[in-house]
């Protein structure tokens, strides 16, 4: 008996298998493979189902209590009305309709001006539509329904959090009719949407399969942070941080976006494009674990790098225009490696601030996932820098956050995930916020009017 969660990523399906108490009784991967042409990047929706069958198999569970999947945020594809695909899957980070944004905007500027990005699915869409896709007898589809339709056998609802980078209402929890109607989209092109955890099927073994949420969101419940004051931050290649609020966070500036919490209320956040990404581009070859030895050993360093891997930022501020700079001087590998991480940690201390200042209740812990907690320097030294405990889940897996959802049953989640999530460390804060230099860097930002 028991749960399983499966996260559809960019380079692979995972599957775990976690039962009441949060034990993990069995896990499985399958690797998948994209095509990228410039800022096209599709997916075969096919490859998905082949790799999920593997990993279900795999896994070998023989009774279940239920299922949920998590995908990544704004992948979709289009499918005939019996669910079998018309399209490549159009990835997240597909670019080719950012110059349709505009246009969207124009059609509801009080919704999207602030809100809507280029690479969402919505602009996409729009451009299938100017390729010739005629969306009579079509559908809109997520890559986690495509999957949970071939589990149950037939097309299903999507949820409020895939549903978000399509242009879905989730104040009103209604699709935009009329600011479809401007954009010339038909209501009947896209899918029912209901709350994560809802029952959207069975599988032919009775199996139930719940609806899920985007690949962020199944990151933070499987760090538990899923109550106001409490935060999950997500430092892989990029940054991402997902917390919760009781009202929903109105910003002016486009930063900060929330997903719907389950259990009501907020789940506020945003990706940063600043990351441990920069230190491939800057360290190719270098031995990073050996690197972190060192720069504990020497401690923090007079200088800090704005790591951004390419031209323009998305939060905790907006600025196309913004590029990599660093201050103080980097003579070395080891100087150049603690530059980039004092630089993360400053905009991660950033992010939360501005945060505050839209009314998000003041920070008191800070879950943290992602690749980059390989490194006990950089944890510590995020500790330091924010000023608040952080905590190292024992199980920081999406799929294990999906695990968590579908024993929710949609009901209680904060409470399935009290019961399932598990910390393996704290670290508390020695007091080195290494507030000059951290003066210095917000100021270096204002003074290239990155911050308006």
């Amino acid at each position: 008996m028991g749960w399983i969660g499966l996260d559809l990523g960019t380079q692979s399906v995972r599957a775990v298998l976690a039962d009441a108490k949060g034990h993990v009784l069995a896990r499985a991967t399958r690797p998948l493979t994209s095509h990228r042409d410039g800022v096209r990047h599709e997916q075969d929706p096919q490859s998905w189902l082949s790799a999920v069958d593997a990993v279900l198999a795999e896994v070998g569970a023989t009774e279940l209590d239920g299922i949920a999947i998590c995908s990544t945020s704004g992948t979709f594809l289009l499918t005939d009305l019996s669910g079998r695909p018309v399209t490549p899957a159009l990835m997240y980070d597909d670019a080719r309709a950012a110059a349709r944004r505009d246009h969207i905007v124009d059609a509801d500027p009080d919704r999207w001006a602030t809100s809507m990005q280029p690479t969402w699915a919505l602009p996409k869409i729009l451009d299938l539509v100017a390729d010739g896709h005629d969306l009579a007898d079509r559908r809109v589809v997520h890559s986690a329904d495509f999957v949970t339709a071939h589990l149950v056998g037939h097309p299903v609802a999507t949820d409020t959090s895939h549903a978000l980078k399509t242009g879905y209402d989730l104040v009103a929890e209604a699709w935009p009719t009329e600011a479809f109607d401007k954009l010339g989209l038909p209501l009947s092109v896209f899918p029912e949407v209901v709350r994560p955890g809802v029952e959207l099927g069975r599988t032919p073994a009775g199996v139930p399969v719940h609806a899920g949420m985007t690949d962020g969101c199944a990151a933070q419940i499987a760090a538990g942070a899923l109550s106001p004051g409490a935060w999950n931050s997500v430092l892989g290649t990029t940054l991402v941080l997902k917390g919760v609020s009781n009202d929903l966070l109105t910003d002016p500036t486009g930063a900060v976006y929330s997903h719907r919490h389950p259990d009501g209320g907020w789940l506020p956040g945003g990706a940063s494009s600043t990351g441990a990404g920069v230190l491939t581009e800057l360290l190719p070859g270098a031995d990073l674990d050996a690197l972190g030895h060192a720069a504990r050993a020497a401690g923090p360093i007079n200088a800090v790098t704005y790591p951004l891997t390419k031209t323009g930022e998305r939060f905790p501020f907006v600025a196309p225009q913004a590029e990599r700079f660093t201050l103080g001087s980097t003579p070395d590998d080891l100087h150049m490696y603690a530059a980039v991480l004092q630089g993360v940690a400053f905009i991660e201390r950033l992010a939360f601030e501005h945060l505050e200042t839209l009314g998000a209740e003041p920070v008191r812990s800070v879950s943290l996932t992602g690749g980059a907690t390989r490194s006990g320097y950089w944890n510590q030294l995020r500790a330091d820098v924010l000023g608040v405990p952080v905590e190292l889940p024992a199980v920081p897996d999406p799929a294990y956050g999906m695990a968590v959802l579908a024993a929710s049953g949609g009901t209680d989640l904060t409470g399935a995930a009290r019961r399932m999530v598990r910390v393996d460390r704290v670290l508390e804060p020695t007091g080195q916020r290494l507030d000059d230099l951290y003066g210095a860097f917000v100021a270096e930002l204002d003074r290239r009017g990155y911050r308006g």
